[in-house]
């Protein structure tokens, strides 16, 4: 008879076993102490293991390592902020058999950080531009971004990786420095140095100086990463177990309401749902909630007691001349096809008089604080006391004109306004100016202190006059409308493709939005 005893096996271990094969009993190992155990639950140590190329040597390498060693307090925030995500990314990571740097990527990219800012328009912890998101399937609208969504963006950015790497035959590196510089710009490099019979390795192609430093700076982190004692870095301490769990919401349900029902902080759940733009989960989908692990019992017990009905607030409108559909929408923060759905309309006809249901937020703009609204008004609104104008792009105006006049750079205009230096400005569209100096006010629009961006339309009726090159999408786009609102003002046009020169349409503008 076998004496368990003998055999230094518990019983916990015994219920731990694991069966393989055809009915053969594989037995764990008995436990160790207790700081063996603490390590084998450590994340940073499965991670480590997974690790495929900190075994590089280069002295660009040595450089960007250098940066590190000597800022030891960012890896630490980092490590920090990584908590949340960096389970779920090392198991995607390691699930497709892929080095384990992919996860160090985006500490590169957006410091952990879903909602980092780039002047690039690129979002979520992987930074991805919306072309690139496009290509990978994400969706992009009103309310929802697969760009910052966890799983969503996750998925999409290790499978442009794996196609990277395809594509220049596992070669890690020049896949790395595609994604930073785009695969057309390092396989011309590639070309330009076969023809001139030079080396086509990552370290010998002509590449722009931020790739140059993107890939050795990846490499650094998986050496620190592999030997943080090593180099003098201190990473906060993640559990090797999954920091959330998925709730189904079986519907639109208002993020305030899930964050009460859930016992979190709204913050809290914006950071695991960072895809949502607005201050509801998306009419469309998805209709789910990541939550900490520790609060799913919570949510799910509320959510089964709350009628559907409730789980979104509404308010009944009376339709005004003038009115369109997209016009409500703004008004109510909310979007077009979600009124259409609500009250069953076909089209864009609506009619003044007529009752709309609206569904609105439970809470004031400011409570959803990581909404996109919120996020573009603070980077818009500086400080408490700042003072901020509306500028009016005229004819002629560029970046640099603007920021010139106003005494700021491009740069930090492009950014309190959410582009890039090398976006398009057109006439009419408004940027926001912070911190100018009261005697330079007097050229742009009236000075408003710190508060909320938001404001009633002023809607007037206007004819307008195509002229030559006008498309419904040019003209749209001028008067800030949709198509489907010109097409709905103008009987003429429903059922037709074109218009033509000289054709008058009926617009409604709102003369304050310029």
């Amino acid at each position: 008879m076998l004496n368990i005893n003998s055999l230094g096996i518990t019983v916990k271990a015994i219920c731990a076993a694991l069966l393989v094969g055809s009915g053969t009993l594989a037995l764990a190992q008995p436990e160790t102490d207790a700081a063996t155990a603490a390590a084998q639950r450590d994340l940073w140590q499965r991670l480590r293991a997974g690790l495929q190329l900190n075994h590089l040597e280069h002295e660009r390498i040595e450089v960007e390592r250098n940066w590190y060693e000597r800022n030891p307090d960012y890896m630490l925030r980092v490590s920090r902020r990584a908590q949340r995500y960096l389970f779920y990314v090392v198991e995607q990571v390691e699930a497709r058999g892929m080095p384990m740097e992919l996860a160090l990527l985006p500490i590169m990219e957006s410091a952990y950080d879903p909602f980092a800012y780039s002047h690039g328009r690129a979002a979520g912890i992987w930074q991805i531009i919306p072309g690139t998101g496009e290509e990978l399937g994400l969706t992009q609208d009103w309310w929802y971004d697969g760009r910052r969504d966890l799983r969503a963006s996750t998925a999409g950015a290790l499978d442009y990786l794996e196609k990277l790497s395809a594509a220049f035959d596992g070669d890690w590196l020049k896949a790395l420095a595609s994604y930073n510089a785009g695969k057309r710009r390092v396989n011309d490099s590639i070309r330009a140095n076969r023809k001139r019979d030079r080396p086509t390795d990552f370290w010998s192609l002509k590449l722009p100086a931020e790739t140059r430093s993107y890939v050795p700076r990846l490499l650094a982190l998986s050496q620190i990463f592999a030997e943080p004692d090593r180099f003098g870095i201190a990473l906060t301490p993640v559990s090797d177990t999954p920091y959330f769990g998925i709730a189904p919401t079986g519907g639109q349900i208002d993020l305030a309401q899930a964050a009460d029902l859930s016992g979190l902080d709204i913050e809290a759940l914006y950071l695991l749902n960072p895809g949502f733009n607005r201050w509801a989960t998306a009419p469309d989908g998805p209709h789910e909630l990541l939550l900490p692990i520790a609060a799913l019992a919570n949510f799910n017990a509320g959510l089964e007691s709350m009628p559907a009905a409730e789980r979104i607030s509404w308010q009944r409108y009376i339709i005004r001349s003038g009115d369109s559909l997209s016009v409500i929408a703004r008004r109510f923060n909310t979007g077009s096809d979600v009124i259409r759905e609500v009250n069953g309309i076909k089209g864009n006809q609506i009619r003044a008089g007529d009752v709309l249901l609206i569904p609105t937020a439970s809470e004031p703009p400011s409570t959803y604080a990581l909404s996109a609204q919120q996020r573009t008004q603070r980077r818009q609104n500086g400080g408490d006391e700042e003072v901020r104008l509306n500028y009016k792009v005229q004819a002629g105006d560029s970046f640099w004109s603007i920021a010139n006049e106003y005494g700021v750079t491009s740069r930090q205009l492009a950014q309190w306004n959410g582009l890039a230096v090398r976006d398009p400005i057109r006439p009419g569209q408004k940027l926001v100016i912070r911190g100018v100096a009261p005697e330079a006010q007097t050229a742009a629009e009236p000075v408003a202190l710190i508060g909320p961006l938001s404001r009633e339309p002023m809607m007037r009726k206007l004819g307008y006059r195509v002229r030559n090159g006008d498309s419904l999408a040019l003209i749209a786009d001028k008067f800030d409308l949709t198509i489907e609102d010109i097409i709905g003002w103008n009987s003429s046009l429903q059922g037709k493709k074109y218009i033509h020169p000289g054709q008058v349409l009926t617009l409604y503008v709102d003369v304050r939005g310029g």
